[in-house]
């Protein structure tokens, strides 16, 4: 049974005296700014900036910014042979390559053709897909290593409905210059701008590691308010996690990337498309929290609980000691004490022994 030392830590430190609500409604904007500067064989020089490397463009609770690329450019639809990597396309002859089947896991149709290069007894199908297929290896360092000075402002909108309570992340001020000085840090809680590679290595994570072949990163948003204070008293507490698989560097599932292409047409008005295999960074940006205000009704069920339970236990002790135990007498001779009186040869009462007739309650 809860004792009264429990009761009265559940009122006071849980806050029993408050109703509680932990609907909260939660709108999320971020917005991504930096820009670098590439020189590779594949693209030549190319200046980054958020309209090449964020997607989706529009800032959502979920956003991933690019930090290595595959670029496989050129590509048309017509026939090629099937990359060595895709165990489906191996071949040695042409009966190996049913004309129209998928290859599983690859990039086109077999056309029924073995294609081997030079004396090898091995080749691989030949296909119809956007060729040439996509064959380099993953680079080794990150194209854009420079991302993790780029910047994310997150603004985060909260309301309590049970309370009509609403606040934001962002500090309330008429000065437009704030947001492009600031940067979100221990002395700046309500300045939601944060430098990536920050909020990367607040996850025990280094940046330019996680760039190569990508990764997830969780923010988490929590907003802990008690209403019986001031407003100014409901802050925002961030914490930063890494949720991919961390355990090997070279696991099958470590990692984060997709594929997208850019179509164009030639001055015949064939199409053709530059391929991009993506590796990045998706952030996820997730809020929660609760909020409490006193309310009478709370406060008069808990402190009405609380005695009915001290009084029941008391009870419930009393019964288990005096009918349920073996030395049950024993308690009940301690219990109750009867004081018995005399009587006197006439009949009468002795006075003074009538008042000290009584049961005692230990």
């Amino acid at each position: 049974m809860s004792s009264p030392r429990t009761r009265s830590w559940v009122f006071l430190v849980k806050k029993g005296y408050q109703d509680t609500d932990t609907s909260l409604q939660s709108s999320i904007v971020t917005k991504v700014k930096g820009v670098t500067f590439t020189n590779t064989s594949e693209l030549g020089e190319r200046l980054w900036d958020v309209a090449d490397y964020v997607i989706p463009p529009q800032g959502e609770n979920v956003f991933f910014v690019v930090t290595n690329l595959i670029v496989t450019a050129n590509q048309r639809q017509e026939t090629c042979a099937e990359s060595e990597s895709i165990p489906d396309a191996w071949c040695y002859t042409d009966s190996d390559c049913p004309p129209g089947e998928p290859v599983v896991a690859g990039n086109g149709v077999k056309t029924g053709r073995c294609v081997r290069v030079g004396s090898m007894q091995r080749g691989t199908c030949e296909v119809f897909a956007w060729c040439p297929v996509e064959t380099k290896p993953r680079p080794v360092k990150p194209l854009l290593g420079k991302a993790e000075d780029f910047t994310v402002y997150i603004k985060n909108f909260i309301r309590f409905p049970k309370f009509n309570f609403s606040k934001t992340n962002v500090l309330d001020t008429n000065d437009r210059a704030f947001l492009k000085s600031c940067q979100f840090g221990p002395k700046n809680p309500y300045c939601p701008i944060f430098r990536l590679g920050s909020v990367v290595s607040w996850t025990g994570s280094n940046f330019q590691e996680i760039a190569v072949q990508g990764g997830v990163i969780g923010i988490q948003i929590e907003w802990d308010c008690d209403l019986d204070k001031a407003p100014s008293e409901c802050n925002p507490h961030y914490s930063f996690s890494r949720l991919d698989n961390t355990f090997s560097e070279n696991s099958i599932s470590s990692g984060y990337n997709f594929r997208f292409a850019k179509y164009y047409r030639d001055a015949a008005g064939v199409e053709f498309r530059t391929l991009m295999k993506a590796y990045g960074i998706r952030f996820d940006v997730m809020v929660n929290g609760k909020a409490g205000k006193f309310s009478l009704i709370p406060t008069v069920v808990n402190i009405g609980s609380g005695v009915a339970l001290m009084g029941a236990g008391a009870f419930f002790c009393d019964l288990v000691l005096i009918y349920f135990i073996k030395k049950s007498h024993f308690y009940r001779d301690k219990k109750y004490e009867e004081v018995r009186s005399g009587h006197l040869g006439n009949g009468e009462v002795n006075v003074d022994q009538l008042q000290n007739l009584q049961t005692v309650d230990a």
